[in-house]
């Protein structure tokens, strides 16, 4: 089954992003990798934001299982991007966000995916319930 382009009405969040230079591939647009980057960069960028994520000290830490995105249209340098993030489904101690990638002002999606965090001890690597004040953050942004 085909996907189906999304609009920003469908997304909790939003961080704007400068395309760069290197970005584009040989193609003359976007390279597909940087589209996982700037989902990984919005996601990571909100949980700082609202101060559950220290990227040096937090005793949890997410880990990506599992990453997938759809290409409806080409982005390239020099369009200014804004990512949208909302959160499909809170487990016990896993999130998928949704990620949508518009260009310039545009209201339906360039790009859409998704990725899975599971939240691991720091220190063992072994998956652990959510914190609490985590939870409570990303039920802001759940859809």
């Amino acid at each position: 089954m085909k996907e189906q382009a999304e609009t920003r009405r469908n997304y909790k969040h939003f961080h704007e992003i400068t395309t760069r230079w290197m970005d584009n591939d040989i193609y003359g647009h976007v390279n597909n990798v940087i589209y996982y980057s700037w989902f990984d960069t919005a996601v990571n960028r909100f949980l700082i934001a609202n101060d559950v994520l220290d990227i040096e000290h937090s005793p949890v830490v997410g880990l990506v299982i599992e990453t997938q995105c759809n290409y409806f249209a080409p982005v390239a340098f020099p369009d200014r991007i804004t990512i949208g993030v909302r959160v499909a489904k809170l487990g016990n101690s896993s999130v998928r966000y949704e990620v949508g990638v518009f260009r310039e002002d545009e209201e339906e999606v360039s790009a859409q995916g998704h990725f899975i965090h599971v939240y691991v001890s720091r220190e063992t690597r072994r998956p652990v319930a959510l914190p609490d004040k985590l939870r409570t953050v990303l039920q802001t942004i759940q859809a």
